[in-house]
């Protein structure tokens, strides 16, 4: 997994090695009001939603996600708590974030996948019968009939 796919978040953490977006950073280069601290939340939880749920299987959760996911997705700019309405108030590039996670979810997928096929290797090498004397001879027999 790539480290902007590892570490894509909006809080505390950063999209990439070389673009820390900090949120203490947006409380001092100018968030002016509560207006840009709700904004600003909302992406959070947009976020937390889409990265939290992205694998889940329960119906609830798997709705969150596609509601964050259509959210990020959509090119709306009309409404004021837009995706990219939001990222133009505080300043962010939305395709930016958007393809950050895509990147980030198409490798939180893949990983997934990968994880599930070593455990059904697993299951399937736990499962097989080692080849014993007895069942040797008895598949002789029917082959020899």
């Amino acid at each position: 997994m790539s480290e902007l796919a590892r570490g894509f978040r909006i809080d505390g953490a950063s999209f990439g090695p070389a673009d820390p977006v900090v949120t203490e950073q947006f409380f001092k280069n100018g968030i002016r009001g509560g207006e840009e601290r709700l904004m600003l939340a909302v992406l959070q939880d947009a976020v937390e939603c889409f990265q939290e749920n992205v694998l889940s299987q329960q119906p609830w959760e798997k709705k969150l996600f596609q509601e964050a996911e259509n959210w990020v997705l959509a090119k709306n700019t009309d409404w004021l708590f837009s995706f990219e309405s939001i990222c133009e108030t505080l300043q962010l590039h939305p395709d930016y974030i958007r393809r950050g996670l895509l990147i980030w979810k198409g490798a939180k997928r893949k990983s997934h996948s990968v994880e599930d096929q070593r455990e059904d290797h697993t299951k399937l090498a736990r499962t097989r019968r080692a080849p014993t004397a007895a069942r040797l001879s008895k598949t002789a027999q029917i082959l020899m009939r």
